[in-house]
């Protein structure tokens, strides 16, 4: 702690010292983080879901078509962003942390940095990454916390399951139970432009992390009402809401006269959910496995007073890299933790580098594993094989090339093989029975069949 306590003021010291010398205030930052969203459910991405507001964002800033979170599913993909490093590297390889378990206390997040640089800090919304104090957001960098420890719930107040006091579920104002009204994906929104509001006056950053679109499909009657036509109602409604809500953090920030110096990331934690009736089209896979669909998403970078909008971006980059971004806006030149595995995105969009952020990204969670090395991946199957995919012409990964390019695949695999020596062994694991799962869907996806076990029910109906 007293280290911690040190790093925070040698921060503070220098973004004062950074912002005197300017006379500007140095960038507010958000990050808004959508839950199990499919690939192609938003406007800018040609879905049929309207996303006016999210579609705005676009407009104002640069679509990246070529990103990737860290993980395919929820815990250790927000561990990855929020740290800027392999969550493999401290342990943090599956998901849902165990009771007394969450990301290892000796990382430092986003959160530590920018508290320490002077800002003021606020999550709204999930969690995931441990429900026992000492992984509690309040002691992880965030001043504020407005929102829910657990990985799903409800999206209306349930007294009697959810929102029972003790429950990593319940809606927590910091360390004290909320009784919440109306659908939660508002309340998220209408807390977020509420923080906005209490710190207008400096620098802030706020991480908006939605649970829309996770299961359960909750959405609000209005809502529903609207596309009761559609074929993915229930879907648009409740991606209806969250866009609904990034309009309202749109709108404060630029009835404040905030907008143009904020620097804001969208993203969603990993590819839609086979359950959630999402889209990752054109992309083969889905939240889980090492197939783009699992891993590529929408991502949005908007800093209107740093960067021209109205612009693409084809370079392979990650959601490890919001962390040296964002540090690198705020005036920080190097972090204070361990080393980071992102880099800063600004310079490879104003041209300054030429370079692509990455060459090389890496993926792994039990059995399952992936390389990205340029334009080919390989994805790993332990007790089954490899694939070998080139996706400059094969983005659907339909056709293995393992077999014609044998030396390219040893290259690939060895550079795996290496960067696996860098990490520890898994904190925890997921149940047998999901690992069973997901050892079937990439066989499955492997051999370009349809996926027909994709839950632990139907294990057991196979088995009957």
């Amino acid at each position: 702690m007293k280290v911690r306590i040190l790093i925070a003021l040698f921060l503070l010291g220098c973004i004062v010292s950074a912002c005197n010398k300017e006379g500007d205030l140095p960038p507010n930052i958000v990050i808004i983080l959508a839950d199990d969203a499919g690939y192609a459910d938003f406007g800018f991405m040609g879905s049929d879901l309207p996303t006016p507001h999210i579609d705005r964002l676009a407009a104002s800033g640069v679509v990246f078509t070529d990103a990737h979170i860290s993980a395919t599913v929820c815990s250790p993909s927000r561990a990855g962003l929020i740290t800027g490093r392999y969550q493999q590297r401290f342990g943090h390889e599956a998901n849902i942390p165990p009771p007394g378990l969450g990301m290892d206390p000796s990382e430092m997040t986003l959160g530590d940095v920018l508290k320490g640089a002077g800002y003021a800090t606020g999550i709204i919304g999930k969690w995931h990454l441990g429900s026992s104090e000492p992984y509690h957001p309040n002691n992880r960098g965030f001043d504020e916390f407005w929102g829910f420890l657990g990985g799903s719930r409800s999206y209306f107040y349930n007294e009697s399951r959810d929102d029972l006091p003790g429950q990593d579920k319940e809606i927590l104002h910091n360390r004290t139970h909320v009784d919440f009204e109306g659908y939660l994906t508002d309340a998220f929104s209408l807390q977020s432009v509420r923080f906005i509001e209490e710190h207008k006056e400096e620098a802030f950053f706020l991480f908006l992390s939605y649970n829309a679109v996770h299961t359960p499909m909750h959405a609000a009657e209005a809502d529903l009402e609207k596309f009761r036509d559609h074929p993915r109602a229930k879907l648009a409604a409740m991606t209806w809401a969250m866009d609904r809500g990034v309009g309202q953090v749109l709108d404060k920030l630029e009835t404040e006269g905030l907008r143009d110096n904020t620097l804001i990331f969208f993203l969603s934690d990993n590819g839609g959910a086979s359950n959630n009736n999402s889209s990752n089209l054109p992309l083969k896979g889905f939240k889980g496995n090492k197939f783009e669909g699992g891993h590529r998403t929408s991502f949005i970078l908007s800093w209107p007073e740093k960067i021209t909008g109205g612009s693409k971006y084809d370079g392979l980059s990650s959601s490890l890299d919001l962390f040296a971004t964002s540090m690198a806006a705020a005036g920080l030149d190097k972090s204070p933790g361990k080393a980071l595995d992102g880099v800063d995105l600004i310079p490879h969009l104003t041209g300054e580098d030429g370079s692509e952020p990455h060459q090389t990204l890496f993926w792994r969670k039990e059995k399952m594993a992936a390389v990205r090395e340029g334009k080919y991946k390989l994805i790993r199957l332990e007790d089954y094989g490899y694939r070998l995919y080139n996706l400059e012409k094969d983005l659907g990964e339909q056709e293995d090339i393992s077999h014609t390019h044998p030396d390219l695949q040893l290259d690939i695999l060895s550079s795996l093989e290496a960067w696996e020596t860098e990490l520890m062994v898994p904190l925890w694991h997921e149940s047998d029975p999901w690992q069973k799962v997901t050892f079937e869907i990439h066989k499955a996806l492997m051999e370009n069949r349809e996926v027909t076990i994709k839950s632990p029910a139907d294990l057991r109906k196979l088995e009957q």
